[in-house]
Formats: C-alpha cells, sequence, structure tokens
C-alpha cells in the first residue's frame, strides 16, 4: 500500500468513526429516552450534546492540526473518542451520557477535519475532487451500516452496545497510522486563539440550551431567557474577537474568498437539514409509524445507499464541469423528496407514503456531498486546509446542532403526524434556499488536467 492510498484508507476510517457515532444514535433515542427515563428533550440533548462541543470545537481543532500535525491531531482524537464511547455506554443515567456525549464529541472534533485536511495536503489539486469522492462515498458507508446495525443491536440487546461498537475501528485506524510516522516538522508554529474558543463554547451551549429547554419552561422563564442572552452575547463578542486577533480561531480572511463563503453559506441551510431530516424521520418511524429500531435502520437505508454507489461519480463530474450545478440540483432535489414525504398519514404506509420521497433524497444527497465539499476545500490554500475544513465542518455541524434544537418550536413536544408534516416541509425550504444560495453565490474554478506529476506529501 503506497503512502497516498494508506492517507486516503486512514481518513475514510477516522471519519467513519466520526460518522458512525452520528448514523447509530438516532435509532437508539427511543430506547435510550424510555431506559433513562427521558422524552424529546433526552433524545434532543443525546445529539446535541455531541454536536454542541463538536462543532464548537472544531474550529479550534483545525488551529490544532495545522499547528501540531494532522496525524498528532488524528491520534489524540481517536483515543479520546475510545474513552468517551466506553463512558456512554456505561452511562447509568442521563446526565450521565449528555456529559459523556459532549466529552465524546469534543473528541471527534479532533478527527474530522484533521482527516481531511491529510487528503489536501496529501493530493495534488486535480486528483482532490476524486479523492474526497472516494472519501465521501466510503465514508457515508457509515450511514449505512449505523442504522441497519444500531437498530439489530437496540432490539436483540441494548442500545448501550451502539456505541461499544467504535472501538474496533479505532483500533484498526490506530495500526495503519503507524508506517506513516509522525509529522513533518513546521518552522512557524500557530498560536492557539483560546479566547475565542471559550465565547464559541459559551455561545453555542446558552444559545441552543435555550433553544431545547423553551418548550418545557417557555421563552419568559429566566432557566431559558438567562442563558439565551449569555450565548447571544458571546457569539457577537466571538465575532468580535475573532476580528481583532492577531491569530484567530476563524480566520475571517478566508470569506473572502467567494467559493468558500458562499459554499460555507449553502451548507447552513443544507446540513441543517441533512441533520433535521434523518433525526425527525428516524424517530417517527418508531414512536408513529409503528417500526421497531431495525425496520427503521432498514428503513431510511436508501438514500444511503444511492451516496455510497453514486458519491464518487459526482465526485468525478464536479472535478471536470465544475460544482455549481450539482450543489444547486442536489439539494433542491433533496427537498422535493422530503415533500414527496408529506403523504405520510395516521394510517401509515411505507412502500408508498415514504419510500418515493426516500428514494429522491438519495438521489439529491449523492449529487450534493462531494461538490460542495470540493468546492469549499479547493478554494483553500493546502497549508491552511486544516483550519478550511474545520471551518466547514463547524458550520455544518452548528446548523444541525440548532436545527435539531430547534425542532420542539417546528414540530410541537412530539413528532406525530403533524409535527413531522411540519418538519418535513421545513427540511424543505432549507433545502431549496441552500441550492439556490449555491446558484447564485458558487463560480466554477478552473481545473488542470492530472498530470503524472508526484502529488504533495507534506502532513
Amino acid at each position: 500500500m503506497d503512502r497516498t492510498t494508506r492517507v486516503l484508507t486512514v481518513a475514510i476510517i477516522v471519519s467513519f468513526i466520526a460518522f458512525l457515532d452520528g448514523a447509530v444514535i438516532n435509532v437508539a433515542l427511543p430506547s435510550i429516552a424510555e431506559d433513562l427515563d427521558g422524552g424529546l428533550a433526552l433524545q434532543q440533548w443525546a445529539v446535541d450534546a455531541y454536536l454542541l462541543t463538536l462543532g464548537s470545537l472544531i474550529l479550534l481543532a483545525g488551529s490544532l492540526s495545522d499547528s501540531f500535525g494532522r496525524l498528532r491531531i488524528i491520534r489524540i482524537g481517536l483515543w479520546g473518542f475510545a474513552v468517551t464511547s466506553v463512558l456512554c455506554a456505561i452511562a447509568p443515567t442521563g446526565e450521565f451520557l449528555i456529559v459523556s456525549r459532549a466529552l465524546q464529541g469534543a473528541a471527534g472534533a479532533l478527527l474530522v477535519p484533521s482527516s481531511l485536511a491529510l487528503i489536501i495536503a496529501t493530493f495534488a489539486p486535480a486528483a482532490q475532487g476524486h479523492a474526497i469522492g472516494r472519501w465521501t462515498a466510503w465514508t457515508t458507508a457509515a450511514f449505512l451500516v449505523g442504522p441497519l446495525l444500531g437498530g439489530v443491536l437496540v432490539d436483540l440487546a441494548s442500545w448501550r452496545l451502539v456505541f461499544w461498537i467504535n472501538v474496533l475501528p479505532i483500533a484498526v485506524a490506530l495500526v495503519l497510522m503507524h508506517p506513516l510516522g509522525r509529522d513533518e516538522p513546521r518552522t512557524e508554529r500557530v498560536r492557539i486563539d483560546w479566547l475565542g474558543a471559550a465565547l464559541g463554547v459559551i455561545g453555542l451551549a446558552g444559545t441552543v440550551f435555550a433553544l431545547i429547554e423553551q418548550s418545557r419552561y417557555g421563552w419568559a422563564s429566566p432557566v431559558v431567557a438567562v442563558p439565551l442572552v449569555v450565548g447571544l452575547v458571546s457569539l457577537v463578542l466571538f465575532v468580535l474577537q475573532e476580528r481583532r486577533s492577531r491569530h484567530p480561531m476563524l480566520p475571517l480572511g478566508l470569506f473572502g474568498r467567494r467559493n468558500f463563503a458562499a459554499g460555507n453559506l449553502a451548507t447552513v441551510f443544507i446540513y441543517a437539514s441533512f441533520t433535521l431530516g434523518p433525526f425527525a424521520m428516524t424517530i417517527f418511524l418508531q414512536e408513529s409509524g409503528g417500526l421497531s429500531a431495525t425496520m427503521a435502520g432498514l428503513a431510511t437505508l436508501p438514500p444511503t445507499i444511492m451516496l455510497v454507489l453514486l458519491g464518487s461519480r459526482f465526485g468525478d463530474l464536479s472535478g471536470r464541469l465544475g460544482p455549481r450545478l450539482f450543489m444547486t440540483a442536489g439539494p433542491i432535489i433533496v427537498g422535493a423528496g422530503y415533500l414527496l414525504t408529506l403523504a405520510v398519514q395516521d394510517a401509515f404506509v411505507y412502500w408508498w407514503q415514504f419510500l418515493p420521497g426516500i428514494l429522491v433524497i438519495g438521489l439529491g444527497m449523492a449529487m450534493t456531498v462531494a461538490p460542495l465539499t470540493a468546492a469549499i476545500l479547493g478554494a483553500v490554500d493546502p497549508v491552511h486546509a486544516g483550519i478550511g475544513s474545520a471551518v466547514n465542518n463547524a458550520v455544518a455541524r452548528i446548523a444541525g446542532l440548532v436545527a435539531v434544537a430547534s425542532i420542539g418550536v417546528v414540530a410541537g413536544s412530539q413528532l406525530d403526524v403533524a409535527g413531522y408534516r411540519r418538519t418535513a416541509l421545513a427540511v424543505a425550504v432549507s433545502l431549496v434556499i441552500g441550492g439556490l444560495v449555491s446558484w447564485f453565490g458558487i463560480r466554477n474554478p478552473h481545473v488542470e488536467p492530472v498530470t503524472d506529476a508526484p502529488p504533495a506529501t507534506r502532513v
């Protein structure tokens, strides 16, 4: 196995681990809530505690990756993810699980941006689209394996096993990384913006807490109002800090590049929908549709299968034709798929109420993911690949975080038929906006043909 193949394999497995956790958790939520005596709020926090630290620390992780080396940060993240997965698996209470999920998100923040930065720093620019397409297709296998495996584990054994399964791929990744050695020394170390990191965490934590708990306490309650105000003020101070800092955690200058700015704005709408849609769909299928965890996992598999089979193909097409068309049409097609699922009724029939829409969703997702990633990272210099990848991942995770936190505002207190319909409509609208942002904002870059020149290998 040559170095580029090994790097791509490691990047795929590392991201697979983080994505597997996100794919597995949705089918386990009803069992977790029942076992630990929680309702929709616990289900939201089981997802959002992870996304909160992942989204708020992923920018810091990008800076750490650029400063201390991608391989070193990945190794630290893998060990941290292993320990926190065990803590989640043995959680005796809902509060313990939420704290463990937050710690797990902190470890996960070290994985995805560093793995993508590893690809950008290793492959030549003309080959990056294809490599990212392969990365997208294979890491999406986590979403293929996750719901099915998670459903089987929940139905036949316990929801706790969905966290134990993280240990095996972590061990495989650590073994494969050994021949890659250490990162090349960097002459100039990036200074870390610790104040920005703290303000980002406080800002997101306060805002998300208010969005989730407002359904229980109401907006006027100090329990909700105080965290909301503190969170919003902290987010404003975060932006001001990033503007004045000599070494910002979020380099605002990156947004001066058109594709980077437009791509991240599109990511807000697209990935808010990519997170909220499956979250609502999986819970609805179990709690209102009457499906078991295993059957809910099977029912939501078609989009993942299509993404695995077609993701690299659309990545190749994007490399030749440019990402603009795919980033426009893909989200709109996904939105059309969610509109088709509005056919759901109290007398639930999967085959005609859900399946047609799910197939359309799969096609649109396959068109969207690889071109979106390639367009954004292609606008960043390789030396800043870590922070560029981290920014986009942070935008995606924070968008999903806020979307899930807001589900009570959209759906109400439960995901019955009416609640699901309102959620699916909101998801579709967000996706159409994301597609329009891509059309008006993205420009197809000039791509040099692939040559036999050796790729850059600095990681």
